[in-house]
């Protein structure tokens, strides 16, 4: 039986700060008490250090297979669990597509394998393969991804009849990227006959528009609402998107669920200008009123989780003109630092990242024993230094592709230690590898 005792941490968890010590033994959290006097395998001196339920992400793009030049299992995971995520649930949009429930189960064995952090897969939806879709295990996958709306990948969801279908028979949540694809071709097009091929990258929020995330929102919305379908629209990139949400009743009741990213919470378009493609997402970066709005529906319920959408692609992808550059970034690693900071300024608190990258995760996607501080839970944790100041460079940063959004960046706080199901796998500035993540199970 291995034992692991952190001792006299400022423990972040369910509302509330409180000193306390935390006994592990055998991956799960055995004991929480002011003062644990017991032998351990290991002991970690946490004081002056704050201890939160590890970060569970629910959308990240870690490449493999068939994308493994740019990222795959193994280093984005590593890159995760640097940046105290625990838990990580992939997009079906690597190559080939995961329409098929053999290709969903060979993602498994690779993380199996390969993957530092706790993990789980999105069965993929297309325009044909429904079939498939409604063979998925609702205990052990985490869901459906839909995308309406063409991103990375040849995914679109465009058939209303298919749709109609996916929304009315799925046997488990629906997750949604949202955004119209007409509504898009036609801006495309007009900024090329007005600019030529050499569109500048600030018109990518004017191409992929608020109105076309909010039509497509929408519409999700209202099919969800005519199925009773349990649906999750992923990267809420706008403020008028978020008042199709609702904060009247409890997140364990919900039907309809929103996501905000790390990116949409920090960047505005007037980054442009600096970053370039490097902030070139999908859904694009908008402007400060919806950057600012994202983040009220963030702290009063409307949206409900923070995720990243890691997405990394290659510097040279990066780095050609705006209509060849991919759209998406890295992210998992500098994520909570990000959020930290964020806290720093005052702008949330504390518990209410805990909340938002743990805590509802774990309920809106019914994920068992992870996603809090409690006893015979499994010891998910991140331990972090709030007054450890650190830039982001080419020497740390972790991601496969080896770059950052958040290059030149001081941010003040710095994670510690990362526990994987009890075990210890980053410790002050070192991955400690060896122990395989574990597949994430669901109450369903």
């Amino acid at each position: 039986m291995s034992t692991i005792l952190i001792k006299a941490a400022t423990i972040v968890n369910e509302h509330k700060q409180y000193v306390a010590d935390v006994l592990i033994k055998d991956g799960l959290i055995d004991r929480i008490d002011s003062v644990i006097d017991v032998q351990a395998d290991e002991i970690i001196n946490a004081e002056g250090l704050h201890l939160l339920p590890g970060c569970i992400d629910d959308q990240v793009h870690f490449r493999e297979p068939g994308l493994t030049y740019k990222a795959d299992i193994y280093t984005e995971s590593r890159a995760a669990v640097a940046g105290g995520i625990t838990s990580f649930m992939e997009m079906p949009n690597t190559v080939p597509n995961t329409l098929t429930q053999e290709l969903l189960e060979n993602k498994y064995q690779i993380a199996s394998r390969n993957s530092l952090a706790n993990y789980s897969f999105f069965m993929g939806a297309s325009n044909n393969n429904l079939d498939e879709v409604l063979r998925t295990d609702t205990s052990k996958v985490c869901g459906i991804k839909v995308f309406m709306g063409s991103s990375t990948g040849n995914m679109l969801v465009d058939d209303p009849h298919t749709l109609e279908k996916l929304f009315a028979q799925s046997p488990m949540l629906i997750a949604t990227h949202c955004e119209d694809e007409a509504t898009i071709k036609s801006n495309l097009a007009h900024y090329k006959q007005l600019l030529g091929e050499n569109i500048p990258v600030r018109m990518h929020p004017k191409i992929r528009s608020a109105e076309a995330c909010y039509l497509s929102s929408s519409m999700a919305i209202e099919l969800a609402k005519k199925h009773n379908t349990r649906l999750h629209i992923l990267h809420i990139s706008t403020e008028r998107e978020t008042h199709l949400f609702e904060n009247t009743i409890p997140l364990k009741d919900k039907r309809i669920t929103a996501e905000a990213c790390i990116h949409h919470l920090w960047f505005t378009d007037a980054d442009y200008e600096t970053k370039g493609n490097y902030i070139k997402w999908n859904p694009a970066v908008k402007t400060e009123a919806d950057r600012d709005g994202i983040l009220r529906a963030v702290l009063d319920g409307r949206i409900d989780v923070i995720a990243t959408d890691h997405a990394p692609h290659t510097i040279e992808e990066k780095e050609q003109p705006y209509l060849q550059a991919p759209s998406g970034g890295p992210l998992v690693q500098h994520a909570l630092p990000a959020m930290l900071e964020l806290y720093h300024h005052g702008k949330i608190s504390l518990e209410q990242i805990a909340e938002k990258m743990a805590h509802n995760v774990a309920t809106l996607f019914q994920i068992e024993k992870r996603g809090f501080i409690r006893e015979g839970y499994w010891a998910d944790l991140v331990l972090v230094n709030l007054n450890k100041p650190w830039n982001v460079d080419k020497n740390n940063i972790l991601y496969k592709c080896n770059w950052s959004p958040f290059e030149g960046n001081t941010f003040r706080s710095q994670v510690a230690y990362t526990l994987i199901s009890g075990n210890l796998a980053y410790a002050n500035g070192s991955l400690i590898e060896g122990k395989a993540g574990k597949r994430l199970t669901f109450n369903r």
